[in-house]
């Protein structure tokens, strides 16, 4: 009877990474670094089309279905030369599930906005920094406190 290993699965998770101060330039790279620097793109990863997905939505004055992020990020690739690579259906919609998940997005019937129409700033400070990192650290320090 082969043995199962138990894997941990955590509850919460985020990775943050410090870069070179943000400069003025294209739009594309300063949300490529904000991805890198929040976990949702790894250095050195060729498939960056989670950047493309959260740009149309950021560059987007109305909410948009899947289907036509899926279009506009097609559209964006070819303009800029880049690989069609990641833009299947399914991984748009896993793209979209990310940055749901790290509450930067928010679905209103089946449409995607930017979470309450807020600033990215805001949405991290409120979102991110005050609950969802503030939850890792207090289970993290249990650890350590339980490790007396």
């Amino acid at each position: 009877m082969p043995k199962t290993i138990a894997t941990d699965v955590p509850l919460a998770e985020i990775t943050l990474r410090k870069y070179e101060n943000p400069s003025i330039g294209d739009k594309r790279e300063l949300v490529k670094k904000l991805c890198l620097s929040i976990g949702l793109l790894q250095p050195g990863d060729s498939r960056d089309v989670v950047v493309d997905v959260f740009q149309v939505i950021l560059e987007s004055q109305d909410p948009l279905d899947s289907k036509k992020i899926e279009d506009m990020v097609i559209k964006n690739r070819t303009e800029k030369k880049l690989p069609i690579k990641g833009v299947a259906s399914s991984n748009i919609r896993r793209q979209l599930k990310r940055l749901k998940d790290l509450f930067l997005i928010e679905s209103i019937q089946n449409k995607y906005r930017i979470n309450e129409n807020e600033s990215l700033e805001k949405i991290f400070e409120d979102k991110i920094e005050k609950y969802y990192i503030k939850s890792i650290l207090e289970r993290v320090k249990e650890y350590f406190r339980a490790l007396k």
